[in-house]
């Protein structure tokens, strides 16, 4: 059974920094795309970072203050979070790129404070 589990998440000041992670199951890690996703209250979730091969794309939101990486040996899936902001407000989710239904989690809850 596939799963994603995402942690990291908690509460933050803006301008602080928190570390995502997000292991996955090795059937859906190796080889595929993966995306970093969040959804705001009263927002459609939206995708803010992803990774194809080793090349990293960004939502403009986030550019030059989050940056996704990955690690295959621990199949693990990372997004680091500087500067941040409280519109960065949301839970955050990590999926295959594209996403599939499937995969959704439970997400990890970041909040930050103005």
């Amino acid at each position: 059974q596939v799963q994603l589990v995402e942690s990291g998440g908690g509460l933050v000041q803006a301008g602080g920094s928190l570390r995502l992670s997000c292991a996955a199951s090795r059937r859906i890690f190796a080889g595929s795309s993966m995306g970093w996703y969040r959804q705001a209250p009263g927002k459609q979730r939206e995708l803010v970072a992803r990774i194809i091969s080793s090349n990293a794309n960004y939502a403009g939101s986030v550019e030059g203050r989050f940056t996704i990486s990955r690690d295959i040996a621990k199949n693990t899936v990372y997004l680091q979070m500087n500067n941040l902001k409280p519109e960065d407000t949301a839970v955050y989710y990590c999926n295959s790129w594209p996403p599939l239904s499937v995969y959704w989690g439970q997400g990890t809850q970041v909040t930050v404070s103005s």
